[in-house]
């Protein structure tokens, strides 16, 4: 059972962030978010949890991948894993700026940061393990998706207050 710690570990560690979005997404999806214009092919509001949870596992796993194969934090892991855990304070940081403060021109220089910073990650990660890098760009497709609907967003709803 022991072996299987860093693994269980690397795999919740990024959906630590996703459950506290949720809590502050549960309220505004179904009140602010609904007041907003939004393009007609916007994903429906029930895929994004799935989606979050699937994502947030690979990810988890490409992470657990990395340290073990890198050498953990001591070896040439250490600094892709740096810039993974940059890259979740990002991805964190974006719904408590889009959903809670309601600053829709900030989320959308976030995001861009964090599409930014998915790639390098998956870069950084390519030497160490094919594996972990391909199990990256699920991801970064996604935040493509997410970053082309905020700047919809923050496009189509300038009339309201930022």
């Amino acid at each position: 059972m022991e072996k299987y710690g860093p693994i269980a570990g690397a795999i919740a560690l990024p959906h630590v962030g996703g459950i506290a979005a949720a809590f502050i997404n549960r309220k505004e999806v179904k009140t602010w978010y609904e007041t907003l214009k939004r393009p007609a092919w916007r994903p429906p509001n029930w895929v994004f949890a799935p989606m979050w949870t699937t994502l947030y596992t690979g990810m988890g796993y490409a992470s657990y991948v990395v340290w073990k194969e890198g050498g953990g934090f001591q070896g040439p892991a250490r600094l892709p894993l740096m810039l993974y855990g940059g890259n979740l304070a990002l991805n964190w940081a974006w719904s408590p700026i889009f959903f809670g403060a309601h600053k829709k021109g900030l989320a959308l220089v976030e995001i861009a940061a964090l599409w930014g910073t998915i790639g390098i990650c998956t870069y950084s990660f390519y030497p160490i393990s094919k594996t972990a890098a391909y199990l990256m760009l699920p991801y970064w497709a996604w935040v493509t998706l997410a970053s082309a609907l905020t700047y919809c967003i923050w496009r189509d709803n300038k009339d309201k207050e930022d």
